[in-house]
């Protein structure tokens, strides 16, 4: 173990004691409390499955109280001027990155992400609350449509009190991106973290606290989604759901919200491809290509897990991604040099590690990996990074969300093919592609089905434009104005210029 890894467990320890000195509870209505139930869980961290600490296991009644709790404060939350919610929200963004030191080496140690990219969870999240809280200003604003005998003109009005649950794997930052748009709107907030990694939004709560927000306005409740997220989604007075996570709790949560009608916001699975024509740039692709599947422990929503090769180039590239992906360092979360931490949890270790043999059973072949590091790197979810090769589209491995390391190789001949490859799956949310051809990016860019397309590029974030997917991959979008268009009511007001001819019944 270096020195520096013995350096960041002690400093993580130190931010984590506060969570195993007392059980981690719920913020409702501006108190901390554990609720109505004494049931708790343990909260384990996959580098070595040891005991983070205990966590209250939220209920009906706890959910009932956050929900009546935004109910209570929506209407002055709406009512405060936009330059006002503009000023609490960037004080909101101070105050994490104040704490963005123990934000990043919490959230390593809660759900196994390397440290190297929690590092920048704090900056990003402080960056969504900043940019949204300069937009709250401007988020009633509608549009003029001028005709010769009426003047119609629309403005919108926060929606009321929202739910907003968040996954497992990038938790800190996937909140702010939710409830950041979602105050500048207007709109109070009912929290459920992921159980699998609850603690970073405990933080998040204090640091609202801190900023001045009032109570109410921002509420959080722990637990599961058998019991909080469906009373949650099921509550009257939460208007609209916004959820990060996979199908099929996307698929439940759709049900569980038909009765109420809530407006639903549904960020979700993905097996993306990454198409990599003959004349791409060899280099920045290849960069590229390990990057999107292997960062984030090759957790998270937009990773290119499918790799769409052309002939030509496809025994040369396959030959240096295999040098890169068995050069990748895996190791301990906090460790400055691991470029691949532990899965989450030990269900979705074995959940991983399952596509190994899928994979050989299916005629697959594994080029490099699919093993388990548990053996030589102690009893966390340590997974060796892999490349399956010699694949095809059909197979499960190329079909079903692995939500790993783990990365399927498919030869492609013909543009046209490429398309036909990337279309054939359930899901639509991201797709990469890299080519030196301007017309065939275009029309490429026209027929890969996906809320999202990068051209020569990995996953570039920019907060302005939408963010979301089609077919399986969910409903709706995020970012710029697009999430105003969620978290607000807009409403058409028709003004007649007293020139038209009012229609007469009767007289």
């Amino acid at each position: 173990m270096s020195e520096q890894l013995q350096q960041n467990i002690a400093t993580a320890q130190g931010y984590l004691a506060r969570f195993k000195e007392r059980t981690l509870g719920h913020y409702i209505n501006g108190e901390w409390t554990l609720g109505s139930e004494d049931q708790t869980f343990e909260n384990t961290t996959p580098t070595d499955q040891s005991v983070l600490g205990n966590v209250v296991q939220g209920s009906v009644a706890d959910v009932d109280a956050a929900c009546a709790a935004a109910h209570a404060a929506a209407d002055g939350w709406a009512a405060m001027s936009g330059a006002a919610r503009k000023k609490i929200l960037h004080k909101l963004g101070d105050e994490l990155e104040k704490r963005a030191e123990e934000i990043a080496m919490v959230e390593s140690m809660d759900c196994g992400q390397p440290l190297r990219f929690m590092r920048q969870a704090a900056i990003r999240g402080a960056a969504n609350f900043r940019f949204f809280a300069d937009k709250a200003p401007e988020a009633r604003n509608g549009l003029s449509l001028h005709q010769d005998q009426h003047t119609n003109y629309t403005v919108r009005n926060p929606i009321g009190p929202v739910a907003v649950i968040t996954p497992w794997n990038t938790p800190f930052m996937l909140s702010t991106w939710k409830i950041a748009p979602a105050l500048a709107a207007g709109c109070t907030v009912v929290h459920k973290p992921a159980e699998l990694s609850p603690l970073t939004a405990t933080v998040l709560a204090e640091c609202a606290e801190a900023a001045g927000l009032p109570k109410g306005v921002w509420n959080m409740v722990n637990g599961f989604g058998s019991i909080v997220g469906k009373a949650l989604t099921e509550n009257p007075k939460i208007k609209a759901v916004a959820l990060v996570g996979d199908s099929a709790t996307g698929k439940k949560i759709q049900a569980q919200t038909a009765n109420t009608l809530k407006r639903l916001h549904l960020e979700l699975g993905g097996k993306n491809p990454v198409i990599v024509f003959d004349d791409a740039d060899f280099e920045r692709a290849l960069d590229a290509v390990v990057f999107m599947i292997y960062s984030l422990n090759g957790q998270r929503c937009t990773s290119s897990s499918r790799l769409l090769v052309q002939s030509g180039i496809k025994d040369k590239f396959l030959s240096a991604l295999k040098v890169r992906v068995a050069n990748l360092k895996v190791g301990h979360s906090l460790d400055p040099a691991t470029e691949v931490g532990p899965l989450v949890h030990t269900g979705h270790y074995d959940k991983v590690t399952s596509y190994f043999d899928i994979a050989k059973q299916e005629g697959a072949r594994v080029a490099v990996g699919g093993v388990s590091l548990r053996d030589e790197l102690g009893p966390g979810n340590y997974v060796s990074p892999t490349l399956f090769v010699e694949a095809a589209n059909s197979m499960r491995i190329a079909q079903e969300e692995i939500f790993g390391p783990v990365l399927t190789a498919i030869e492609f001949e013909t543009e046209e093919q490429a398309i036909a490859l990337a279309n054939d799956t359930i899901y639509g949310l991201a797709g990469y592609i890299w080519t030196s051809n301007t017309g065939c990016a275009m029309r490429m860019a026209d027929k890969v089905e996906a809320g999202m397309l990068w051209v020569n590029s990995e996953n570039n974030r920019n907060l302005p434009s939408p963010f979301g997917g089609v077919k399986m991959s969910g409903i709706g979008r995020d970012g710029g104005d697009w999430s105003f268009d969620f978290y607000m009511e807009t409403k058409n007001v028709c003004i007649a210029h007293d020139l038209h001819s009012v229609p007469v019944l009767g007289r």
